[in-house]
């Protein structure tokens, strides 16, 4: 609820106009039975017929205004509401790019998104019932309860007898319901899980014919999910029945005592009616807070869900400057430009006895999924989660050199570009660039010194143009100069619209070889001082592979180059080559060095160079 409460106050102007102009609209309402109850009982009783069009004129008017009072209100708060809403989900997704590797794996992506599309509506029509329906019941309530006083104390106190046990059923049963609809939520979390890696992976479940498996997996979370909803429904319903009954009940006894009372002649007719009205005004405001605390209720949970990203630390970042401002770093210029303080043969990247396991960089229960959505789910940073992903890894690589990491699925690869950009430290050891620790850099400093591309990389549903520059401040001429390098040339030139071709989502209207030279032209254009190609030429032929390789290394001369590959082919050309096993580095050195030095390097190049004879 902290969520709610800061929002409303950020808007505390407008919000308090909406909930002033309610109010003012409730209290009108509130005077129709007793205008009514004056007619019957005083005016018609008269005989005179210019009495009662003044006063039946008065009550039209009345009932204009609460209407026209009603309808601003609810607009002033709808319009507040959507401006609260927008500004949450706002921050929530600049929280949610902006946290850490560990706290991205913690909360997990399905729970992000949840938490961005049905929690944030839940918060959204939490404010709007709080300047509407969280002003009208209790005035409702306490404002017929005080005329109904005031009018006949004797009939009022059926109604507050009645409201002791009413109030204590809503308390009751709203206490019981927030824990319940936290829980659907998390379910929600699996829903949306399994949804997305459909989504994402709709070609192998059709390639497996697996749509049954799936459509069965999706059911049992699916009616997981509204289980959990059903029973938290069932018992947020609970009160509306109850008072209703009580209300009855009441509404009976005030019918009988009121008509013995009228046939006594200790009260007329007119209050009777008027205090009938008052008595559904009542009823109505006890089911208007019966509403509140069901919406509150689901607020509640879904406010503290959002709330934990945003009270979540975003990634750390040095507080020391940009480059250009700390003395002696040497990066004026642009990454790529060639500061004369970097020259050829300066060191570019090291890694000093590093070791890492994602279970360290993850402490503490995750605080989104139950526990079979965490056996389940895998990260979307890195690939792989083991006791040690990386123990006791250290290398250079200099200026202009280049560096191929290769090994079996799961042995650290893709972790050691992860800890060099940043994205986890270290628990071991110290990663360098240009000679200082990335933990020293902005976030912003370090990254832009490097031009990615990442397995299972993004194509956005953009212009070919956009995907490539990506909101970079790069010419025309870095871009066509990418695309050549990226042996991308030929089949841009076939779109209809060239580098104007919007892409589908996910690059779906492309070849996996031609989303691969699009992202490395992406890499590329930017004129990167590291740059670093993940697996990203898995889709390409050899000769394409090596074509592009070789304009890489005649453009980009000054690019450090890290290829992380599954074939050979790919890295026996770099400076140096790191073999990785279970974590472990089993081999460095050049091609030839491994071949004579590391058995399961010359075991792969056999078995791989005899593949191709």
């Amino acid at each position: 609820m902290k969520l709610i409460l800061r929002s409303l106050k950020r808007y505390r102007a407008a919000v308090a106009a909406a909930i002033f102009i309610k109010l003012l609209g409730t209290m009108s309402e509130l005077l129709l039975p007793y205008i009514l109850e004056y007619i019957i009982d005083d005016v018609v009783p008269r005989g005179e017929l210019a009495p009662v069009f003044f006063w039946g004129s008065t009550m039209f008017l009345v009932a204009v205004l609460t209407r026209a009072l009603n309808v601003i209100a609810n607009r002033k708060a709808v319009g507040n509401a959507h401006r609260i809403s927008y500004g949450i989900r706002q921050a929530l997704f600049e929280k949610t790019i902006n946290l850490s590797g560990p706290d991205f794996d913690r909360f997990g992506l399905p729970s992000l998104i949840s938490r961005m599309t049905s929690d944030s509506y839940n918060v959204q029509s939490a404010v709007q019932q709080f300047q509407t329906l969280c002003v009208r019941a209790p005035i409702m309530l306490i404002g017929g309860l005080l005329v109904s006083l005031v009018m006949d104390t004797g009939l009022a106190m059926i109604l507050v007898v009645l409201l002791p046990f009413l109030i204590a059923v809503i308390l009751f049963v709203s206490s019981r319901g927030i824990p319940m609809y936290t829980a659907v939520q998390q379910k929600l979390d699996a829903i949306v899980r399994i949804m997305r890696e459909n989504i994402t992976g709709i070609r192998v479940v059709k390639a497996l014919s697996k749509e049954d498996y799936e459509i069965r997996r999706f059911g049992a979370a699916n009616r997981a999910m509204t289980q959990q909803d059903i029973a938290a429904a069932t018992v947020m319903a609970i009160p509306g029945p109850l008072m209703q009954l009580c209300l009855n009940v009441g509404l009976t006894f005030v019918v009988l005592i009121g008509a013995q009372r009228v046939n006594s002649g200790e009260i007329r007719p007119g209050v009777i009616l008027a205090f009938l009205t008052y008595f559904n005004m009542i009823a109505m405001g006890v089911m208007g807070l019966s509403r509140i605390f069901m919406t509150m209720s689901k607020a509640s949970a879904s406010a503290d869900r959002i709330d934990l990203v945003l009270q979540t630390p975003a990634e750390k970042d040095a507080d020391a400057g940009t480059d250009e401002e700390r003395p002696g770093s040497g990066a004026a210029q642009k990454p790529g430009s060639g500061s004369a303080k970097k020259r050829a043969g300066d060191e570019a990247v090291r890694f000093e006895h590093v070791s890492f396991s994602y279970d360290s960089a993850r402490p503490g229960e995750d605080l989104s999924e139950s526990e079979a959505e965490k056996d389940g789910r895998a990260s979307d940073f890195a690939g792989e989660k083991r006791e040690k992903a990386l123990e006791d890894i250290s290398f250079t690589i200099r200026r202009g050199e280049s560096l191929g990491i290769v090994g079996p699925t799961g042995c650290g690869k893709t972790t050691i570009i992860s800890l060099l950009m940043h994205f986890y430290d270290a628990e071991q050891g110290a990663v360098y660039v240009d000679g200082r620790r990335v933990d020293d850099y902005g976030k912003d400093d370090l990254r832009r010194r490097f031009g990615t591309v990442f397995q299972n990389d993004m194509i956005f549903q953009d212009t070919l143009q956009e995907n490539i520059a990506f909101g970079r401040e790069v010419t025309p001429e870095q871009v066509e100069m990418a695309i050549n390098c990226a042996m991308a040339r030929e089949f841009v030139e076939e779109l209809p619209e060239g580098l104007m071709h919007e892409m589908a989502i996910q690059g779906a209207d492309v070849s996996g070889g031609q989303k691969q030279r699009i992202l490395v032209a992406r890499a590329l254009a930017a004129e990167p001082e590291i740059l670093i190609l993940d697996d990203s030429s898995s889709a390409l032929d050899y000769r394409t592979d090596a074509a592009m390789r070789r304009a890489i290394r005649e453009h980009y001369p000054e690019a450090t180059t890290i290829m992380v590959a599954q074939r050979i082919s790919s890295v026996m050309g770099m400076t140096r080559i790191l073999v990785l096993d279970n974590g472990r580095c089993i081999g460095y050195g050049t091609h030839e060095e491994l071949l004579k030095t590391c058995e399961m390097y010359r075991e792969t190049y056999e078995v791989q160079m005899g593949a191709l004879a």
